[in-house]
């Protein structure tokens, strides 16, 4: 018997549809180009962060670990962030908070991170060997998340959300950096300085229509982690402006004395992401190659200590210079970065430039403010409204307690309240929650200046909100706030030498190499800042024409003719003057011409000047340079730089010490090594003065005891740099000298003396003291070894000469932090006193015209 087969249910009807393969594959490869681009490799143009990177720092705040807090296992953090917010396995993770955590990649790092993190040749330990915690700044990228400033999107399974961004107190885009390799496109973007960054965003919030120009005064270019040499300054600009270019980065190599006959090249400094095996390896490949020559050995004694040296070895007979050449063609010392400026920006990638990018982070911060701000003034307008009806139900009290204990339940109570009180239904449930402590008349008083609190606050928070200018004037002072915390010295040297020509030298078998040096005027600033102009950009045309007698003061361009003509000055053309700091000493020279630096300690510092930062002689601006101190590698802090000598000239060097006593050093007595003392100083004894100078010159002291001496330059006979030097002021019983300077006569008849006395016991920096300003002319010359003259009488409370200058009038007195101070008028009496100032004087020097 034959049975008909049943039929299956609906649930399982099959069902066959025919998909073409190529649109299949199309629409799947967009959906993972889509997913790689926006969810992976390409960060935000606000906060700077990819979206591995912004969980990582939000989850590590949701944990709690400040930097007052101790560090946690990584792994702990990789499995939170894993498991809440990014499901895209442990190794991304892990990679990504220990990139936030290394001081070489990030300018300024995210992340403290404690154990083995890793180094430019070395990977990290596990996760389960190192440990994290949350670094200062990661702080200020996600403070006032809890305010409402940012949208919060739904996790990957809906369970928790997540912000779409953070608040971000600081470009960290530009300041941090970015590479990534998405479908189709990538980005590629350089570290930069913090300060230099903020200065440009506060400027576009002031002035929106500002160019690049203007922005690049700020960001003159980017600041490496690891230091090095920027060269050539043409492709950043087009990087700034396109938001695609590229510049090439050079090691911090000088020429040193390894023994008494050998001479070497010692690396401090690498370009950006090059570790020290990687030198040596292509070091020891082109010497087997025979790409390299005179080249002996290569000693790595990096330490911890001391950081990074590599010192390579040159043989006898081999220019140092012509080897460093080759070893910018073959190997990493000299290499290259391509910029690529590609962002997200509205849910979208996009190419950007410097301008572009501060303007995207800028109306961010400028949404983050206001919306923290409504946040506010919500909160508090809540607040308020509850203030007032505590302040009522405490002025009746026993009328509320009446209504209350009448009443048959709570809400009826409630009802009751507001029909009787004209309260709101939020004020009568507060009311009916209140603590019966809360009804003293202590309590009353305290919600009344609750209440005028509130008030205050909200009529402050309506103001802000009412004015857009008010707004973009608060996100600048809080960017202020932030350089000012966080914001370190530039690092990386920006210079317009040209690359390598080491390539064409070896075609040509020359065996020494012929370096272009060209007239350049090194400044050194008060604040202890170092740069130089290029002498050679200047050059008179027919409409500019040479006037000796319209030079400013400190704006002269040496040009140089044959040795038999005197020099001849032109006057610069300045557009924009320094906008702070002032000039502590000049010297005109040539770019690789050997100079001296002159410290606090009596040493004297050779140095080239081809890697200071180049100042454009239409905007001289001090604060673009360099800090010398980091530029010489000088590592004890109470060491400072003094003056700039030439070690070419044939004059003597003039010296002054805080003991008074005074030395003139032969011209030309100088040691074979990179730095030597030239004078003798006794034990807590130290220079405070240094110039260069002849004989027809007078010597200048002021102490702090208010004493003035001026003496001739020819009583003080020349001495080797050995020698101690002789008696120059006679000192008071616990009197210092706290300045000493050599003035040629021509400008003696045109300087002043401008002192600042303030009072030894009261805490530094709090008492501004008095300051007068009088001609030197005012002071009659006296024997060396007298005690001079009085220079400033005290007033009351005042027992010393804090800060003292004497030069070409007229003076600029700056703050600590190169903000400029202003002095009294030029024309006190020598012995009068002082008129009060304003604000803390730092220091006094000259102006740049």
């Amino acid at each position: 018997m034959s049975r008909t087969p049943a039929t299956p249910p609906a649930a399982f009807t099959e069902r066959i549809e025919d998909v073409d393969v190529s649109t299949e594959m199309q629409g799947s490869f967009l959906e993972y180009a889509y997913s790689v681009i926006y969810s992976r490799a390409l960060p935000d143009a606000r906060d700077g962060l990819k979206p591995v990177q912004r969980r990582i720092l939000y989850q590590m705040a949701e944990m709690g670990l400040r930097p007052d807090k101790g560090h946690v296992k990584s792994a702990r953090v990789v499995g939170e962030v894993m498991g809440k917010l990014h499901p895209h396995g442990d190794t991304a993770i892990y990679d990504a908070l220990v990139r936030m955590a290394q001081a070489f990649t990030l300018r300024v790092p995210l992340i403290d991170g404690h154990g083995n993190f890793g180094s430019l040749d070395d990977g990290p330990a596990a996760p389960r060997y190192t440990e994290a915690r949350l670094a200062a700044p990661a702080l200020a990228m996600t403070e006032n998340l809890d305010e409402d400033v940012v949208d919060f999107v739904p996790n990957y399974d809906n369970q928790l959300t997540q912000p779409d961004v953070l608040p971000a107190a600081y470009p960290n885009l530009l300041v941090n950096g970015a590479a990534g390799i998405a479908v189709g496109m990538a980005t590629n973007m350089a570290p930069h300085n913090l300060i230099e960054v903020v200065g440009a965003a506060r400027h576009l919030l002031a002035h929106p229509d500002a160019t690049l120009d203007e922005l690049m005064e700020y960001v003159p270019g980017p600041d490496l982690p690891t230091g090095g040499t920027i060269v050539g300054l043409s492709g950043i600009k087009d990087a700034y402006l396109t938001g695609r270019g590229s510049f090439k980065t050079r090691a911090k190599v000088s020429v040193e004395a390894i023994t008494a006959r050998k001479s070497g090249l010692v690396v401090t400094e690498l370009p950006y992401l090059v570790g020290p095996e990687r030198v040596i390896e292509k070091i020891k490949d082109g010497v087997t190659s025979k790409k390299l020559s005179g080249i002996s050995d290569v000693t790595d004694l990096t330490d911890r200590t001391h950081g990074l040296r590599l010192v390579i070895g040159i043989k006898t007979g081999f220019s140092p210079l012509a080897v460093l050449e080759q070893l910018y063609r073959y190997t990493p010392l000299e290499d290259s970065f391509n910029i690529n400026a590609v962002a997200l920006v509205d849910g979208g990638p996009q190419t950007l430039g410097l301008r572009e990018l501060l303007s995207v982070y800028v109306g961010h911060r400028i949404e983050v403010v206001t919306r923290r701000s409504a946040y506010r003034l919500a909160r508090r307008t809540e607040r308020l409204h509850l203030v007032e009806g505590l302040l009522i139900a405490i002025v009746d009290i026993d009328e509320v307690i009446q209504v209350i204990r009448t009443s048959d339940d709570t809400e009826q109570a409630r009802t009751r309240l507001i029909d009787v009180f004209e309260l709101s239904h939020i004020q009568a449930e507060y009311i009916l929650e209140l603590r019966l402590r809360r009804l003293t008349r202590f309590s009353q008083i305290e919600l009344e200046a609750e209440r005028d609190q509130l008030l205050a606050e909200i009529a402050l928070l309506e103001e802000l909100l009412g004015s857009k200018q008010a707004i973009r004037t608060l996100v600048s002072d809080e960017l202020a706030a932030v350089a000012e915390k966080f914001g370190t010295p530039r690092r990386t040297l920006l210079t317009e030498a040209k690359p390598s020509i080491a390539g064409a030298v070896a075609k040509r078998n020359a065996p020494v190499l012929e370096l272009t040096d060209t007239p350049t005027r090194v400044y050194l600033s008060a604040t202890g800042r170092i740069a130089r102009v290029d002498l050679a950009a200047i050059e008179p045309t027919a409409d500019d024409p040479f006037d000796p007698d319209a030079l400013p003061a400190g704006d002269a361009a040496t040009e140089t003719g044959d040795a038999a003509s005197a020099p001849r000055t032109r006057t610069v053309p300045t557009q924009r003057r320094s906008k702070h700091d002032a000039v502590l000493s000049t010297l005109d020279t040539t770019s690789r011409a050997e100079v001296g630096a002159v410290t606090s300690r009596g040493r004297l510092i050779r140095f080239t000047p081809v890697d200071l930062p180049v100042m454009p002689p239409t905007s001289i601006q001090l604060g673009a340079g360099v800090r010398v101190a980091d530029y010489l590698g000088l590592t004890d802090r109470s060491e400072t730089v003094l003056a700039l000598v030439s070690l070419e000239s044939d004059r003597s060097i003039a010296l002054g010490t805080a003991f008074g006593t005074v030395k003139r050093v032969v011209a030309g007595d100088w040691a074979n090594r990179p730095d030597f003392e030239i004078i003798q100083l006794k034990p807590k004894d130290s220079v405070i003065g240094a110039e260069q100078g002849t004989e027809d010159d007078e010597l200048v002291f002021v102490t702090s005891d208010a004493q003035l001496l001026r003496f001739p330059a020819a009583s003080v006979r020349p001495q080797g740099r050995l020698a101690g030097g002789m008696a120059g002021i006679k000192l008071a019983a616990d009197a210092r000298a706290v300045f000493f300077t050599s003035l040629a006569a021509d400008d003696a008849e045109t300087a002043v003396v401008a002192t600042v006395a303030a009072s030894s016991h009261t805490l530094a920096g709090t008492d501004p003291g008095s300051a007068k300003v009088s001609e030197f002319t005012e002071f009659p010359a006296k024997g060396r070894a007298t005690s001079g003259v009085r220079a400033h009488r005290f007033l009351k409370g005042e027992d010393a000469i804090a800060v003292a200058w004497v030069g070409p009038m007229p003076a600029r007195a700056v703050g600590p932090d190169g903000a400029p101070r202003t002095l009294p008028e030029t024309g006190a009496r020598r012995d009068a006193s002082g008129t009060m100032l304003e604000a803390l004087v730092g220091t006094i020097g000259a102006r740049i015209a």
